[in-house]
């Protein structure tokens, strides 16, 4: 017995994997308001994700927690924001808006190469120089995450609710048909 096993290439796995975590997300438990909030906010902190060194994911728990937000539509919504490149395709426009928003361009400290040799010994200045240069790129982040969780909650929200109102819909014709096969059945019978 000889099965044949369809390779696909890298765009449908990544459209395969798209379409699985947002049917996972629509049939999370936990109702509209719990479900999106817990997506936009996994999906808004994926885009601070890289201009923080990843340290965001040590408040991922706690602020998802602290929100009453879903934490599985969390993970979902992390996972869907590294799935889509946002926080690559945005960093270019995230440092111009960083800029924009907070224009210093002084030096803090002395410029010294980051080394962990240092860090053990007690300078922290190669870590203010590290900071320094991508505090632009973080601001920009922040604010593309914001903005991008707040969009993203509104659609969740109308997507779950719209699935929700289909689910209940089969559910009432299969109970319907259900009870017409019944009243056929039962007509026959007598």
């Amino acid at each position: 017995m000889n099965i044949k096993h369809r390779k696909h290439n890298t765009f449908q796995r990544i459209g395969r994997a798209f379409k699985l975590n947002f049917i996972k997300l629509l049939r999370s438990p936990g109702g509209a308001k719990k479900v999106s909030l817990g997506f936009a906010i996994g999906f808004g902190l994926e885009m601070v994700v890289l201009s923080s060194a990843s340290l965001i994911y040590i408040v991922f728990l706690p602020m998802v927690r602290m929100s009453k937000g879903s934490l599985p539509a969390a993970i979902i919504g992390n996972v869907i924001g590294k799935l889509s490149f946002l926080p690559v395709l945005l960093l270019p426009l995230a440092k111009k808006m960083g800029k924009i928003i907070y224009p210093f361009n002084g030096q803090i400290g002395n410029k010294t190469p980051f080394s962990v040799e240092g860090l053990l010994q007690g300078d922290f200045h190669g870590i203010v120089s590290l900071l320094h240069g991508g505090v632009h790129v973080l601001i920009g982040m922040t604010i593309f995450g914001i903005i991008l969780g707040v969009l993203s909650f509104f659609l969740v929200h109308y997507f779950y609710e719209k699935e929700k109102e289909k689910r209940l819909t089969r559910i009432r014709d299969k109970q319907a048909s259900r009870k017409n096969t019944l009243v056929i059945i039962d007509a026959s019978n007598n």
